[in-house]
């Protein structure tokens, strides 16, 4: 592939990863190389939005199986441009916006409780008194609440 004149050195100096890094995303199959004549590992310029998308989305904790299921999406495993990435990030904002709501949760029960069920008190006579919550099941069931 003339177009993939990359190398693996070069493609994690640009994006800031591991070279052990970028095998790994290759290794789960979110990042394409090919070999030349000397079985080196060459990349395509593309790669480097893919990993920038990559590292963008971890950071808002998408997992790479979810960034990998996104990438399978798109058609002959294009990378994504402006407008894949306006949908791909409008998908992910309502994960995001779960997380929010639930360390909001957490970060205003901190100072009294934390949820319940955490079992290092025989009762907790705010939240569960003669612990009620033990029907709901096991750990913070007050926090697990939506």
């Amino acid at each position: 592939m003339e177009d993939a004149n990359l190398s693996v050195g070069y493609v994690a100096k640009r994006t800031g990863v591991k070279v052990s890094t970028l095998h790994f995303y290759e290794e789960k199959g979110l990042i394409f190389s090919w070999r030349n004549h000397g079985n080196q590992r060459r990349y395509k310029r593309d790669v480097l939005r893919r990993i920038s998308i990559i590292k963008a989305a971890q950071r808002l904790g998408v997992s790479l199986e979810v960034i990998k299921q996104t990438f399978n999406e798109l058609p002959n495993n294009k990378t994504p441009d402006k407008e894949d990435w306006k949908a791909l990030s409008k998908r992910w904002q309502n994960q995001l916006e779960e997380r929010i709501q639930s360390l909001i949760k957490l970060r205003d029960s901190l100072d009294g409780c934390i949820g319940c069920g955490c079992l290092s008190m025989q009762s907790c006579p705010i939240y569960n008194p003669e612990d009620a919550l033990e029907s709901e099941g096991p750990g913070p069931v007050i926090l697990n609440r939506k």
